[in-house]
């Protein structure tokens, strides 16, 4: 009697530590449901947005204003369970319980269109994923192509000839990127000897791409270049080349590399590929103007096919290559200097690199330059002066602004008498940018990188954020900057 009482008093205790370990597995496993997920992805083809039921007010206004997701009917679904402005453009309502509510969308749908070229066509017109993917990304200078185990996929009148190697007994194989928008049925490839293949003609620029073998996403396993595209996804990238560097000589020399002002003269970084006649390398680069050189067996050199050169400071010369439209720098009047020098942050302020061209009313030299915000000044016979025609100056440089991309506006103060737009943009100066008077807001066109930036407008001597922007981060004064974030 005594033995079984015992056990019983050990079976209560066992069922009491039982279920109290169930109840804080209930209670973690809950709590860990309703944490804030705020998540938006992209994978199998569709776009996955992931919301917690706690989201609420601004960080609601942040999500939709990052992603560019107004106008879907979001606030709706999540204050009045009202999913029909959702339904209505196309997304589908995955989960939607007291914690979580998930939704898709399939990617642009184009199974109906037939060629590759008319599927990149209906993509440019549908911008969804131009805006996440966009091909010329002006954060990027340059870039090329690294594969192993296979030779870089064949170029032809822009024409590329994307191969994956082996799966020769894969069922069905496709080719999906940010030229197709990912969805799935995007590109069919062909079976051949060795692989897959498909041609698809595209722009110079930088590409993310998959392979999709029977259903299965998969990296291409023979491409060194991947990245992670910030959703969760990593993929692979490739660079369509708009520039061919080419040495035709020197075919004993072990090894050559190319070195320049867009990879910062690292000289052991773009290694050559021997050819019959010498050495060659395809690169994708951005509008602008770029200097270059040879690396031959450790000795330097310019590029003996190209006639266009700047001094450097090694008096020696560096070879030139232009990308894009000229802007022409002008300077009136110093008719009686001797020299006149143009530098500026495009050239890494170069005191001899571009002397200027004399004219009967001054000086003016055409120079290269992609889209950007730049400083610049003239050195007049070794002194630095600014652009006494152009008003904006940051720190005793004068400012340009070239391909501005983003328009910032200020709502909510009509009457202010001057407005300034600040950030680190044009290294927060305090009196550069002075915004534009249009109607009842004040404006101010820069150009921006992709990413994010911070900003502040100042109205009348005084620092405010953004009154119409949810999106602000804490500074170090306690009065915190405005945020932005550029997508394309």
């Amino acid at each position: 009697m005594e033995i079984r009482s015992t056990i019983w008093k050990i079976c209560k205790k066992v069922h009491l530590y039982l279920c109290v370990v169930g109840v804080l597995f209930f209670l973690f496993a809950d709590a860990q449901y309703r944490a804030a997920v705020n998540a938006y992805t992209i994978k199998n083809g569709k776009m996955y947005i992931e919301l917690s039921r706690q989201i609420k007010g601004s960080s609601i206004d942040s999500f939709m204003a990052k992603y560019n997701l107004y106008g879907i009917g979001l606030n709706g679904l999540i204050q009045n369970n009202d999913g029909d402005s959702l339904e209505k453009l196309g997304w589908k309502i995955e989960i939607n319980n007291k914690y979580i509510i998930g939704i898709s969308k399939r990617l642009i749908g184009a199974d109906h269109i037939v060629t590759p070229e008319d599927r990149i066509t209906f993509m440019e017109k549908h911008p969804t994923m131009a805006e996440l993917f966009p091909v010329v990304n002006n954060g990027v200078r340059y870039g090329y192509n690294r594969f192993r185990n296979k030779f870089p996929f064949v170029v032809k009148n822009l024409t590329v000839t994307f191969f994956l190697r082996n799966h020769i007994h894969a069922g069905k194989v496709l080719l999906a990127g940010s030229f197709t928008g990912w969805q799935e049925n995007a590109l069919s490839m062909k079976v051949t000897d060795s692989g897959w293949i498909v041609q698809v003609k595209l722009d110079p620029g930088k590409y993310w791409y998959k392979f999709i073998i029977d259903g299965n996403w998969q990296i291409d396993t023979d491409n060194r270049l991947s990245e992670n595209d910030g959703l969760g996804n990593t993929n692979s990238v490739f660079y369509q080349p708009n520039v061919l560097f080419t040495l035709d000589q020197y075919s004993q020399t072990r090894r050559v590399y190319l070195a320049g002002s867009f990879n910062d003269w690292r000289p052991d970084e773009l290694e050559m590929t021997k050819t019959a006649k010498g050495w060659q390398l395809p690169l994708y680069l951005a509008d602008g103007t770029h200097t270059y050189r040879f690396v031959v067996g450790g000795q330097w050199m310019a590029d003996p096919a190209n006639p266009e050169k700047f001094p450097n400071e090694y008096n020696d010369y560096n070879s030139v290559i232009r990308i894009g439209k000229p802007y022409l720098f002008q300077l009136a009047g110093y008719t009686n200097a001797g020299k006149v020098i143009l530098t500026g942050s495009f050239n890494n302020w170069r005191n001899n690199e571009l002397p200027m061209n004399k004219t009967a009313t001054g000086w003016q030299l055409p120079y290269t330059l992609g889209g950007g915000n730049y400083e610049y000044g003239f050195i007049i016979d070794n002194k630095l002066v600014t652009d006494p025609t152009n008003p904006l100056t940051v720190k005793n440089h004068s400012y340009l602004v070239v391909a501005p991309n983003f328009t910032f506006r200020l709502k909510k103060h009509a009457d202010a008498k001057t407005v300034y737009l600040s950030g680190d943009f044009d290294e927060w100066s305090p009196n550069t940018l002075v915004m534009k008077k249009e109607g009842n807001d004040w404006v101010f066109s820069v150009h921006l990188s992709v990413g994010k930036h911070l900003y502040k407008f100042i109205v009348d001597g005084k620092w405010i954020i953004d009154p119409t922007n949810p999106l602000w981060e804490q500074n170090e004064y306690g009065n915190g900057n405005s945020i932005v974030w550029v997508e394309k």
